[in-house]
């Protein structure tokens, strides 16, 4: 499919980058352990995610005061057999960013 000389494209999404300044959960969004799922997991307005364990852990780390790096090295000190989580944490926290679970 060819487009017009200078018609400019349109996406169907508003991705927005992960910013490195503090990260919170988005207005509306909190997370809750389900005893009848036995996991935590996120609530907001449109609906329900049911969360990994690490996924539930690295949402608990979102307080508003720690960036995706401070987020990630808080739980590689927790976590030090883990060893270099920062790239999973922050890729974790860029799909959550864009779907709009956390600011």
């Amino acid at each position: 499919m060819s487009e017009a000389p200078g018609k400019k494209v349109e996406y169907a999404t508003d991705y927005k980058p992960l910013h490195e300044g503090p990260l919170k959960l988005a207005r509306g969004h909190r997370i809750q352990y389900e005893t009848v799922q036995g996991c935590d997991v996120l609530l907001y307005p449109e609906g329900v995610v049911q969360l990994s364990e690490s996924a539930a852990m690295i949402l608990k780390t979102v307080d508003g005061q720690r960036s995706a790096a401070a987020i990630a090295a808080a739980l590689m000190a927790q976590f030090p057999e883990a060893g270099d989580i920062s790239g999973d944490v922050r890729s974790f926290l860029e799909v959550a960013h864009a779907r709009g679970w956390i600011a």
